[in-house]
């Protein structure tokens, strides 16, 4: 998994540093059946998802949908939006043996502009 990661990080490195800076607060965690394409993902990002935690993104009939999500400790957190159900969202909501991917927010460094980011 380490090596597959590895190998996506190399294949965007530089689509990345193209991308919007918003973009560029998350970290990929999660990359199922090679479901993260970071042109895809610059398109369908907005502000909206600012906020949120996490960010799953599936594949549904050749199109990319986004969900965002909530650490469980987070005060904005319900049960649609809660990252310990991420499992049960795949399963209800998603096309069986699609592909998807979550990206999770980092935190930021002591410069409060300074976001750490990282593929793996």
């Amino acid at each position: 998994m380490i090596e597959e990661l590895k190998n996506i990080n190399e294949k965007y490195i530089e689509e990345y540093k193209e991308s919007p800076k918003e973009l560029k607060k998350y970290e990929l965690i999660k990359n199922v059946r090679d479901g993260f394409d970071l042109e895809e993902m610059n398109n369908k990002y907005t502000e909206y998802f600012e906020n949120f935690d996490y960010i799953v993104g599936d594949w549904a009939y050749g199109k990319l949908r986004l969900k965002g999500f909530y650490d469980s400790n987070n005060k904005s957190v319900t049960i649609i939006n809660d990252i310990k159900y991420i499992d049960k969202y795949i399963e209800e909501n998603c096309a069986y043996g699609c592909r998807y991917f979550l990206l999770k927010k980092v935190k930021k460094g002591k410069d409060k502009n300074d976001w750490k980011f990282s593929m793996f």
